[in-house]
């Protein structure tokens, strides 16, 4: 069996891939998407960070005999490529890898918010001695958009601090650290009754373009918006426009739809905005998580078992 996987993770992938594979040949691929080796007959690929969609399409559609690809992120919007999607062959994402990281941010721009913090390092930066009035994020209520993996610990850590959450899901169902799940249709209720409003969901036709003026209109007017999605599911010019306004608290973003966000961008000159970026993921133990589980999936690949975090191409995630 061949398989692709990422160049750096040779040496820790190697003596496992062996033992679970005994007739394995391992094939690395750069950042850049470089190959060396003949991929016919590649069976699987281990998509590393780095490689662009356009590039991937390349590789993927050069391997006739493909049969299972695994990538490195949990959203797979940029590798959901029409001849990927319409094949046979079986996609699985990270799904589960950053829940802690990407929570722990997300917890991390709440305290600065009710903490005040921009405001205190800004005095600090001036030499300032001056007291702001704080608030407290037990009693508030947190809405969160997409109760996923990721979602789903954002709801734990918020219950935690003794929030009120209420998450919104296509298929609404009872979650352990939800007090209400709402079904999307109910979005503006949710916007309307949040102090903090949570973007977890992915980026499917459906969420494209799901906080855009209306959404924002039925946000309170005091409320901040964080997104560690994906930057398109926000209308930006419309956010621009409520943050300019001040008619919505201000916003965490960790995500833009063109990333890197230039320079030029206004979101960098308000004052109500925190960026970050597209760095909630990032953790120590993000590696070992990653080899974990593409470990655990090609014993099941081998074995003939069921794979974990399998992909519904059809909807996206």
């Amino acid at each position: 069996m061949k398989l692709v996987v990422p160049d750096h993770l040779i040496d820790v992938l190697s003596p496992h891939v062996c033992r679970i594979a005994p007739d394995c040949e391992i094939v690395p691929i750069s950042a850049e998407g470089e190959i060396e080796g003949d991929l016919e007959d590649t069976e699987v690929v281990f998509l590393r960070w780095g490689v662009t969609g356009e590039t991937f399409r390349r590789v993927v559609t050069s391997i006739p005999n493909l049969r299972w690809v695994h990538t490195v992120s949990a959203g797979v919007d940029h590798v959901l490529f029409p001849e990927l999607a319409e094949s046979d062959v079986v996609l699985t994402n990270a799904s589960g890898v950053f829940n802690t990281p990407i929570a722990e941010t997300v917890l991390a721009y709440m305290l600065a918010v009710v903490k005040r913090l921009p405001e205190f390092l800004k005095q600090q930066d001036e030499r300032r001695w001056r007291k702001l009035d704080l608030r407290e994020l037990h009693g508030l209520t947190v809405g969160v958009i997409g109760l996923g993996d990721i979602g789903g610990e954002v709801a734990r850590l918020c219950k935690a601090f003794g929030m009120r959450v209420l998450g919104l899901r296509r298929r609404p169902r009872p979650h352990p650290h939800a007090d209400e799940v709402l079904p999307s249709e109910q979005l503006h209720d949710m916007l309307r009754r949040s102090d903090f409003v949570v973007i977890s969901c992915p980026l499917t036709d459906e969420t494209r373009g799901l906080i855009g003026r209306e959404a924002l209109a039925a946000m309170k007017p005091d409320a901040w918006l964080i997104n560690i999605a994906r930057g398109p599911i926000v209308d930006e010019e419309a956010l621009l426009e409520a943050l300019q306004e001040r008619r919505i608290g201000g916003a965490c973003l960790d995500v833009f739809s063109e990333e890197p966000l230039p320079e030029d961008s206004p979101f960098w000159d308000l004052p109500n905005v925190i960026i970050t970026p597209h760095n909630s993921w990032n953790s120590p133990r993000i590696e070992e998580r990653e080899i974990e589980l593409f470990l655990e999936n090609l014993r099941r690949y081998v074995a003939g078992k069921s794979l974990v975090n399998v992909v519904d191409k059809r909807r996206g995630y």
